[in-house]
Formats: structure tokens, C-alpha cells, sequence
């Protein structure tokens, strides 16, 4: 099976060098990169040309999660099997592609996504939340897991997973115009359409973030609007199946053991993760101007007001 890397970017910065060089340098020889840069004002894309990527260059407007990972797809599609899209702060680690494509011999896996272990730097909160989130066991879920697993049979990762492009181009991909969660979506379409989403942990990257509580809302809203679009999906499979009350819970026993001072911290954090999901879910009941201040994905909403007018 062919298989290049597909990378959006955009001021990557000290960590883009670092997931640069080791792309670059625990890939195997010649694997083909492809950058899609909107509009870098740092040295993002001289740092992609240095390690011999493919480097298209877009306007930071016309950048969406679903559409720009989409054209990824178009401009390589008819030369490769498979494509793994990284985010461009997943610090990959040795046979990180080896292991995840190896699960594409089963023939009805749409998709796969590796382990993320957390960045050097990461505080106590972001350690557990990787911990938690990427265990070390494997699984590969199907619609007949759906009652089980609830919301998690379709729980994926933009930052570091991998696609078989014959079904990819099938279902149609990502949606085209997404404030995020394009991974949820297609493995949504994917499980719904008879195929399997796998999880390896044996393939990792470096990828966490040390997010304050501001952000945490910010994101969860996006979450938010994300599910209040989709409706379907929630509709289909449910919630996480108490995985919330778990991770609470986790949560506490891990900095209670290991950095204590950061219990108020992470109850602030889960706080605004709430009201930001639950304000997210209502978005369309809110003016324009509060939605853009509560949102983390800004560049969305003036996509979104084009496309209305």
C-alpha cells in the first residue's frame, strides 16, 4: 500500500521544526509529504521545504478543517492507498507509520488513529486528559458496537490518523464546511456505511495542550456547535457512556497523587468546558457577535456569514 502525509499548516512555529524533523526523520525513505499552508507569516514553510515536503500555498481564508483536508485527498488521490493527516504540533515518534497502516489489511477499516502521548512540556491536567483519552489497548469498533461504546465507537483524531482513500473518496470525505470534529463525521459516515474505525496505540505522536479555562471553553462551544450541526450523530450514537463522569473522576485521583495545587485549576477548566458545550449547542439562538467572541475557531463564522449572503 502507497502512503503519503498530509499536513495543514499555518505559523507552526518551534513545534512545526520539531514534527518537521522527525516526520522527516522516522518515516520511511522518500514518503511524500503534502503541505497546505494558509498563508504563514513565521518560517512554516521554509521549515516544510527543508525537509523536502510538498508545499501549496492557500489564502488563510479559504482555510476549513474538512475542505482544505479534503484537497489534501484531491491532489494525491490517484497516487497513493492511504493518507495519514497530522496536525502540525503531533510530534511523531519511531514507526509511527508502520504500525497504524498495518491495520488497513483488514479490509473494512475506513480509518485509524494512533496514540497521543503528551508533550514534554505538558502540566498535570494535560497528562491525564492524553492518559485517559489514548490508553494502551487497541480496539477496532463496528455498528454492532454502537450500544456498547455509545459515542465513542466514532471517537477519532484530526491530529494523527489515517484513511484508506478508495472508501474515503466513497463516503465523500470531510464535510466541506466544518468548524472542526471532521474526523467524528467521517467515522460516523464510515461505521453507518457497514465499515470499522480502528485504534493504535503501538503508533504514537506528541501532541497535548496546556489549554487555561478560557480555552477550554472556547473549544468546548466549537464542540458544541459542532454536535448542535450534526444532529445526527448524537442522534445515532448516543452519549460516551459515562466516559464524562469517568474522566472526572480520573481526573481528580491523577493530580490528587501527582500535583495536588491543580485540583482548583481542573475544576475551573471542567467548569467552562460545560457552560462552553452547552452555550455551543445553542449557538443559533445567539447573535453573530457573541458567537465569533465565544468561539475558538474565529475564521469559521466569517466563512459562515459569506456563504449566508
Amino acid at each position: 500500500m502507497k502512503v503519503f502525509i498530509g499536513i495543514p499548516t499555518f505559523n507552526g512555529g518551534k513545534v512545526w521544526q520539531k514534527a518537521a524533523e522527525n516526520i522527516r526523520k522516522y518515516s520511511p525513505p522518500n514518503t511524500y509529504v503534502q503541505v497546505i499552508d494558509s498563508g504563514s507569516t513565521d518560517d512554516t514553510v521554509q521549515i516544510a521545504l527543508k525537509n523536502g515536503f510538498n508545499v501549496v500555498t492557500i489564502n488563510a481564508k479559504d482555510f476549513n478543517h474538512g475542505k482544505t483536508r479534503n484537497d489534501i485527498v484531491n491532489l494525491n488521490k490517484n497516487n497513493f492507498d492511504i493518507v495519514i493527516f497530522l496536525t502540525q504540533d503531533a510530534i511523531p515518534e519511531p514507526d509511527f507509520i508502520n504500525n497504524i497502516i498495518s491495520v488497513f489489511e483488514e479490509p473494512l477499516v475506513a480509518c485509524a488513529y494512533g496514540r497521543q502521548l503528551p508533550h514534554l512540556d505538558a502540566n498535570a491536567i494535560s497528562t491525564h486528559a492524553r492518559y485517559f483519552n489514548y490508553p494502551n489497548k487497541s480496539y477496532v469498533s463496528s455498528k454492532a458496537d454502537i450500544s456498547v461504546m455509545g459515542l465513542k465507537t466514532v471517537f477519532s483524531s484530526n491530529s494523527f490518523a489515517a484513511y484508506k482513500i478508495d472508501i474515503f473518496e466513497k463516503l465523500g470525505g470531510f464535510p466541506g464546511n466544518t468548524i472542526l470534529s471532521e474526523d467524528m463525521f467521517f467515522a460516523a459516515k464510515s461505521i453507518m456505511s457497514g465499515f470499522k474505525v480502528a485504534y493504535v496505540p503501538s503508533s504514537k505522536v506528541r501532541h497535548s495542550h496546556n489549554y487555561s479555562a478560557i480555552e477550554e471553553f472556547k473549544r468546548y462551544f466549537d464542540i458544541g456547535v459542532f454536535h448542535a450541526t450534526e444532529k445526527w450523530i448524537r442522534k445515532t450514537f448516543g452519549g460516551a457512556g459515562g466516559e464524562g463522569k469517568k474522566f472526572l473522576y480520573s481526573e481528580f485521583k491523577y493530580l490528587l497523587k501527582n500535583q495536588p495545587s491543580m485540583i482548583p485549576q481542573s475544576m475551573m477548566n471542567n467548569m467552562f468546558k460545560i457552560i462552553g458545550y452547552k452555550l455551543g449547542q445553542n449557538y443559533s439562538k445567539l447573535p453573530l457577535s457573541l458567537v465569533k467572541k465565544c468561539s475558538m475557531h474565529k475564521r469559521f463564522w466569517k466563512e459562515k456569514n459569506n456563504s449566508n449572503n
